[in-house]
């Protein structure tokens, strides 16, 4: 939805402000984390789980009940709750997934830890400096209608390589169960004038995260 006009400004939060305006939005997080702990699906499933929230829900929903809903969905789509249990609130017996849960003696050790992405994998084909573009429509060319994680509105774009990141986790592989299947990432530059036809500055630049599938030469 970046760029897309009739939204108003982003107003960013104050220095001082809260993490979390609102409790639950505390206990959202904690509820993703702990439920994604289960290992029945990756971050890269988890955002396509947001992604495929009805246009009318995902327009509507704030920042968190798109979370809590797409967590809703999941939960069901793999077993790990009914629709009868959700609604009621009670589990209808003990999960077969009780021994994986996230313990509170672990919490901070795991949260810490992370969840690295970088792999092994190909040569990166581009190098800092070179001038390349994105594909052109942004979209999955592996599974039609698929997670991406490029941004439509740099579609067809030029920009200019700043760094390169090694190998890592393909998320329009990942998100639907298809492998990893690791692809160089790089971080690209773009202006802002030659993505949003105006810019608050003729010098504003754009960067982005992007896979080695997402681009091609220049002159491609």
């Amino acid at each position: 939805m970046g760029g897309r006009f009739g939204d108003g400004a982003v107003i960013p939060d104050a220095e001082d402000a809260p993490v979390f305006s609102e409790e639950w939005h505390a206990k959202t997080l904690a509820m993703t984390l702990a439920v994604g702990a289960l290992g029945q699906w990756n971050l890269d499933i988890s955002r396509h789980s947001r992604e495929r929230l009805s246009p009318k829900d995902y327009t509507a929903f704030s920042y968190y009940e798109k979370w809590m809903s797409a967590l809703a969905d999941l939960m069901v789509e793999n077993d790990v709750v009914t629709v009868d249990e959700l609604a009621s609130g009670q589990s209808a017996g003990i999960s077969p997934l009780t021994e994986r849960r996230f313990r509170p003696e672990t919490v901070a050790s795991s949260i810490a830890s992370g969840g690295p992405v970088n792999r092994e994998g190909p040569e990166p084909i581009f190098s800092i400096g070179q001038q390349v573009k994105t594909v052109q429509p942004a979209r999955n060319a592996i599974v039609q209608g698929g997670h991406s994680r490029m941004p439509a509105y740099s579609a067809g774009m030029q920009g200019k390589i700043i760094a390169v990141h090694g190998c890592h986790v393909f998320p329009d592989s990942n998100a639907h169960r298809l492998g990893e299947n690791p692809q160089p990432l790089y971080s690209v530059s773009f202006k802002a004038i030659d993505l949003w036809g105006q810019a608050e500055h003729p010098l504003d630049e754009v960067i982005l995260d992007l896979w080695e599938p997402y681009l091609v030469n220049s002159d491609g």
